[in-house]
């Protein structure tokens, strides 16, 4: 099973804030996230999966 990481744990580990993240949340974009009762969580390997098409999309 994938580890859960809560959104201050994605904000370390894409250098974003929590609230860029609750923005993209919002607008469609980021990585893919749940709601488990009244917590964002995202799944580990769709954080470094979102992480690798950000430097795909850049040639990075």
């Amino acid at each position: 099973m994938d580890r859960l990481l809560l959104i201050d744990e994605v904000a370390e580990m894409t250098r974003k804030s929590p609230s860029t993240l609750r923005w993209f949340r919002h607008i469609g974009a980021g990585p893919k996230s749940a709601k488990l009762g009244r917590r964002v969580v995202y799944r580990e390997s769709d954080v470094l999966a979102w992480l690798d098409e950000q430097f795909a999309a850049t040639g990075g």
